[in-house]
C-alpha cells in the first residue's frame, strides 16, 4: 500500500499523505464503512473519487482510527470521536489526513495548474503579486495561498466566510516553506501557523490554530 508520506509536525500533530495508485477492490480490502459512508461511496459517479474516499480510511488506519471513529458535523467539517481534532483533503491521486490532539488544524491538497491564474483575483488581490515575472513561480505561490486559505476555511468552518474578505496570508518565500495567517470574522480575529510542501507538481499546505 503507498502510503507517500508521513510528517511529524509536532509531538501533538502527524500528516499522513497517500498516492492512490490501487484498484478500487484493493484499497476495499479489511476497510468497513459505516451506513452513513457506505451511503456516501455508494453515491459516487467518479472512480477516482470513491478510491481516494477509500484510501483516507487507509490513512486513519495509519493514524489508528476505523471509520467508525469518524463523524461529520452539520457544516460538513470531519471530527473524531475520542476528541482529537482531524482534517482530511484530497486531491486527484493524492489524498492526506492531518490528526492532532491539541490543536485545530486544516490540510488541503492542490495540483498546480495554469487555472489558478483565471481564478486568482476572486481568493487574493492579484496585485500584490506585480513583481513575480515567473508564471511558473506565480501559479506556485498563488497554488500556495488558495490551499492556506482553504485549510483555514476547513478549520473555521463558518458559513460566509469569504477567501478574498476574510482571511489574510502573509507574505512568504519558497524557501521557508512557512507563514501565518489570519481570520477577521464577525469582530473576532483568530492567528493561524501555516506551512507548505511542494511534490509531483502537488502543494501540500496545512493550518494550525494558535492560541
Amino acid at each position: 500500500m503507498p502510503l507517500y508520506k508521513t510528517l511529524t509536525v509536532t509531538p501533538d500533530i502527524t500528516i499522513y499523505i497517500w498516492k492512490v495508485i490501487e484498484s478500487e477492490s484493493e484499497l476495499s480490502e479489511g476497510i468497513k464503512l459505516t451506513p452513513h459512508c457506505q451511503k456516501r461511496i455508494d453515491g459516487m459517479r467518479s472512480e477516482l473519487h470513491r478510491r481516494a474516499f477509500l484510501s483516507i480510511r487507509h490513512l486513519m488506519a495509519e493514524a489508528g482510527y476505523v471509520d467508525h471513529d469518524l463523524y461529520y458535523d452539520e457544516a460538513g467539517k470531519p471530527h473524531l470521536k475520542d476528541g482529537n481534532k482531524i482534517s482530511i483533503t484530497h486531491s486527484n491521486h493524492f489524498t492526506g489526513i492531518i490528526v492532532s490532539s491539541k490543536n485545530e488544524v486544516g490540510i488541503d491538497i492542490e495540483k498546480q495548474r495554469e487555472k489558478i491564474l483565471r481564478i486568482a483575483h476572486k481568493f487574493t488581490p492579484i496585485e500584490e503579486y506585480s513583481t513575480i515575472a515567473n508564471t511558473d513561480a506565480l501559479i506556485r505561490k498563488l497554488t500556495i495561498v488558495w490551499g492556506a486559505k482553504e485549510s483555514l476555511y476547513k478549520i473555521y468552518a463558518e458559513p460566509g466566510l469569504s477567501f478574498m474578505h476574510h482571511i489574510n496570508v502573509k507574505d512568504f518565500s519558497f524557501e521557508d516553506e512557512s507563514t501565518t495567517a489570519e481570520i477577521l470574522y464577525h469582530g473576532d480575529t483568530s492567528s493561524f501557523a501555516i506551512s507548505f510542501l511542494e511534490f509531483d507538481s502537488f502543494t501540500c499546505v496545512y493550518g494550525i490554530g494558535q492560541s
